[in-house]
């Protein structure tokens, strides 16, 4: 294995790891400024931090709790770009009622500084059932 590719797992982690926590700016922190995206639940682009973080903000005020996990991380590397791709899960827990959605997603990653950040993510929700 690639030696990046345990560095953009590890990040992958903590940035799950900050979504389950809430911590919005800290989730902010993994992406690239010029960061454009899709999301499994909007069909117009994210553009840019700012929206990035009323995405964020959005689904954190929409459930009493959400728990986000990965499975099966896959990365590839080319110099000074990396992608990861993912299965996906999120349960959404509201009024005593508990939802889970799957799906699979990628994050193109480029190393600006030293530093990797994400500067794409494209999610889409499963169309079929997935085992993780």
């Amino acid at each position: 294995m690639n030696a990046i590719a345990p560095q953009i797992i590890d990040l992958e982690e903590a940035q799950v790891t900050a979504f389950n926590n809430d911590h919005i700016e800290e989730i902010i922190t993994f992406f690239h400024p010029e960061f454009v995206g899709f999301s499994s639940t909007k069909h117009e682009r994210i553009a840019g931090l700012q929206a990035l973080y009323e995405t964020f903000e959005f689904y954190s005020n929409e459930a009493d709790k959400i728990e986000y996990e990965i499975d099966q991380p896959t990365v590839q590397v080319a110099g000074d770009s990396a992608v990861i791709t993912f299965y996906w899960a999120v349960t959404i827990h509201k009024n005593q009622k508990t939802q889970t959605v799957k799906g699979r997603g990628s994050h193109v990653y480029i190393q600006t500084d030293g530093d990797w950040k994400i500067i794409h993510e494209h999610f889409s929700r499963a169309h079929h059932h997935i085992d993780n």
